[in-house]
């Protein structure tokens, strides 16, 4: 299947990103979001991560406006969904938001439109199932921030046909990436183990083993990770982490019961970068 046109659905974080890629890869791309401000800052962000990449030599000058010139903003579902030849939805981890994103998607995209989900841990299966296409139905796990970390997760459920796994990987390596095949299972690899280290972490600061900077130096320095798990679940969003141990432990148990502090600061509403304080203040009081 020659895919050509990609809708990518929710301008996030992650929908900017797989926008941005998306583009880079030479595909045409609809970005939709309800909200035109939203869209607007998410262009606007693209073409700074394109300029820096430009800066640092990574990205060919001429591929930047050829690159913004394959966005377009759309608030209107029904209209970017009609022509489409891949949907990949990057929605809030919410379960029957998501359903009932693909179930109105469904609705409109062409019958040989493959939907995609970039979900982190839910169940493409369980997705795919509120749709008259299963088959037609894969997880595409990218990792934040997307411009730069390279894996995808092509994630297959039990409905998910060859045809479909196979245009997904090729996708994800046109857009530069590389990729592994994970048969459905909660949290998939990376999101399952990074889970449990996080959630660790956090287990340790509340004990007081040690505080926050050392336990992500430890990581880094002794386990040569890039990034601290404290440090990562702010990036990522302390209410999303949070969100991701909640249902791993409703699906595989007690390992992943989440660490009481981790909820008490989502309940205070130090949620990480995006509000400016999680594990760390990122504003000047």
């Amino acid at each position: 299947m020659d895919i050509r046109q990609i809708t990518v659905v929710g301008a996030g974080t992650m929908g900017h990103g797989i926008a941005q890629i998306a583009a880079m890869g030479g595909f045409g791309v609809k970005l939709v979001d309800v909200s035109r401000d939203v869209l607007l800052a998410a262009k606007e962000q693209v073409e700074k991560n394109l300029r820096k990449g430009v800066e640092l030599r990574k990205v060919d000058p001429s591929h930047l406006s050829d690159s913004l010139e394959r966005i377009e903003l759309c608030t209107e579902l029904d209209e970017a969904a009609k022509e489409t030849d891949l949907v990949i939805e990057a929605v809030p981890e919410e379960l029957p938001l998501k359903r009932e994103l693909f179930s109105r998607l469904d609705k409109l995209a062409p019958l040989g439109t493959i939907l995609a989900t970039n979900t982190s841990t839910l169940s493409p299966g369980e997705i795919g199932s509120a749709t008259d296409r299963p088959g037609q139905v894969v997880g595409m796990h990218f990792f934040n921030p997307v411009h730069i970390m390279r894996l995808v997760e092509v994630v297959r459920s039990l409905a998910t046909s060859d045809e479909t796994l196979d245009v997904a990987l090729n996708v994800a390596q046109q857009m530069g990436k590389e990729t592994v095949v994970v048969d459905e299972s909660p949290g998939f690899v990376t999101s399952r183990i990074s889970a449990l280290v996080g959630n660790e972490a956090f287990y340790m600061l509340m004990e007081g083993v040690a505080d926050a900077g050392d336990i992500d130096r430890a990581v880094k320095l002794g386990l040569n990770y890039p990034m601290g798990p404290l440090e990562l679940a702010d990036l990522v969003g302390l209410d999303v982490r949070l969100r991701n141990l909640e249902y791993l432990h409703r699906m595989l148990g007690e390992k992943f019961r989440p660490c009481p502090l981790l909820v008490k600061y989502v309940r205070a509403g130090r949620l990480g970068r995006k509000t400016g304080r999680g594990v760390y203040n990122y504003v000047e009081d």
